[in-house]
């Protein structure tokens, strides 16, 4: 690695990799050392139990069989009589099997089968020169030389007791040396089985501790970085620990949290621009209400003035002056009563949303009877036929509701079609949380391309000596449909007059209402 760059981290795989060669590597060690010393301690069993206890007990038998024989032999000698030769001959036939049982025994240890040699061979001299040849004699009489050979007899006997006593002590000292094997292979084996598990508890620590600095230490400090981020410290960097993942998925994670505070620092420059203009946009619209109420307000009186005296000069100097100074006097009273229209229905604009804001449940029936009876007049003199479904019950103000239906019904009366009796229909529909109502007439209708235009203050679509009026009306619906949180429309695909549609706040509903 070259100086100056970081130093490269490990991976979690790459941990995990060598965490488990290691592991594997100690466990096949464990396993190899604990396998040899089970070995070793069944080895010494087997040699206690299933060669030298064995071999000890044939030599046993076989000094037994010869001590028989030579029993047997001198019986035989001293009397003379056959029955004492069956210990001989029994001694004979056990030699024969214990002999074959030694050989296989002692066949891997040379000691071993040197003694069994040994006394094999004396057995051999003993019975050469004295037992095959008194068995020989016929039974019936004591046999003469049986005294005389009886110090070669003892003699040789008594090195082949030597010889068999020679080859038990041997095999004493055998099983002595494998008891002390198959002690020292068990206290090794209890040490090493103990020291394996020890290491299995250590490795265990130390894969415990490993995935704890490594994996659950480092995910706990991010989850502690994130959760602080997201209570809104922002400012908080997120640190970097752990394998090459963790890091990689921090510095994600600071990534993101960098841009985040970008955008917040951009929305919060953009939240104050948008608060200033908004507290801007509120103020004057506060001005250019308190203008418009001061300016109808105080325009009142001047105009009054104006209108009253170009009446007086109307009706004193009506007749007495020329025709044109009559027609000059009849445009200042015109101009004057239109500018107080104008100026009444400007101040009740300015009123929407500003005075009566009060929302309480309106009977929409009691405010449609009370527009139908101030336009009894204009009733009775078009001929209209006004018909409604059941209204319901709506939340807002009543004022400023009954203001609407009598502009949408005084227009349906005024925009009538010249020689068609004005008829007019109003309708309510429930839907979820809303009325939606339809004020419908058979008038003259409204140009698809002006549905927008007409809900502007002051905008008209026809000349006021065809239909008078102050081009407000529209404009003050739409300000109290949505000063109620409603929608005004024109709907564009009616035929045969107009057809304006609203909707309105319903009252809760009960559940009595609703079954």
């Amino acid at each position: 690695m070259k100086s100056g760059q970081p130093a490269r981290v490990w991976t979690l795989r790459r941990w995990l990799r060598a965490g488990v060669g290691a592991a594997a590597a100690v466990l096949i060690a464990l396993g190899w050392v604990v396998t040899w010393t089970l070995a070793r301690s069944s080895t010494a069993t087997d040699e206690l139990v299933n060669r030298i206890a064995p071999a000890q007990n044939a030599a046993l038998d076989l000094e037994n069989a010869l001590v028989n024989q030579e029993t047997g032999i001198r019986g035989y000698g001293l009397t003379g009589q056959k029955a004492f030769l069956q210990p001989y001959t029994n001694g004979l036939a056990a030699q024969q099997t214990v002999t074959s049982s030694l050989r296989r025994l002692t066949a891997h240890d040379a000691q071993q089968t040197r003694d069994l040699d040994l006394v094999l061979a004396r057995a051999s001299a003993w019975q050469r020169q004295i037992a095959d040849p008194i068995a020989a004699v016929p039974a019936g009489a004591p046999i003469p030389g049986a005294s005389s050979s009886a110090d070669t007899g003892k003699h040789l006997f008594d090195e082949l007791r030597t010889a068999a006593h020679n080859q038990q002590q041997h095999l004493q000292q055998a099983q002595t040396s494998a008891s002390r094997e198959l002690a020292e292979a068990r206290t090794l084996r209890t040490w090493i089985l103990a020291g394996a598990g020890l290491v299995i508890t250590a490795m265990g620590m130390m894969i415990f501790a490993g995935l704890r600095r490594g994996v659950t230490t480092p995910l706990a400090r991010l989850s502690t970085d994130t959760t602080r981020v997201a209570r809104g410290d922002h400012a908080h960097p997120i640190s970097e620990s752990g394998p090459a993942e963790l890091r990689s998925l921090a510095r994600d994670i600071e990534a993101m949290r960098q841009e985040l505070v970008r955008a917040l620092a951009v929305s919060e420059d953009a939240r104050a621009t948008l608060d200033g203009q908004a507290l801007e946009l509120r103020r004057s619209n506060q001005e250019l209400e308190q203008f418009a109420y001061v300016a109808s307000h105080d325009l009142q009186e001047p105009l009054r003035k104006v209108a009253s005296f170009c009446q007086l000069l109307q009706r004193r100097y009506q007749g007495q002056l020329d025709e044109r100074a009559d027609q000059y006097i009849g445009f200042a009273v015109d101009g004057a009563n239109r500018m107080q229209v104008m100026i009444n229905d400007l101040l009740e604009f300015s009123r929407v949303g500003r005075v009566h804001l009060e929302r309480k449940p309106v009977d929409l029936e009691d405010c449609f009877t009370s527009v139908v009876d101030s336009l009894a007049v204009a009733v009775e003199e078009t001929g209209a036929t006004i018909e409604h479904n059941p209204l319901p019950t709506v939340l807002g103000d009543a004022t400023q509701l009954t203001l609407l239906l009598q502009n949408l019904l005084s227009n349906a009366l005024k925009f009538r079609t010249p020689g068609r009796p004005p008829q007019v229909n109003v309708t309510a529909e429930r839907d979820a949380g809303w009325w939606r109502m339809s004020v419908t007439d058979n008038g003259i209708g409204i140009d698809p391309a002006f549905a927008d235009r007409v809900f502007l203050i002051f905008q008209r679509l026809h000349t006021k000596d065809a239909y008078p009026g102050s081009g407000i009306g529209l404009a003050m619906c739409k300000k109290i449909v949505e000063y109620h949180g409603g929608t005004i429309t024109i709907d564009t695909q009616h035929n045969g007059g107009a057809k304006i549609d609203f909707t309105l706040p319903a009252e809760p509903q009960t559940q009595a209402d609703a079954t």
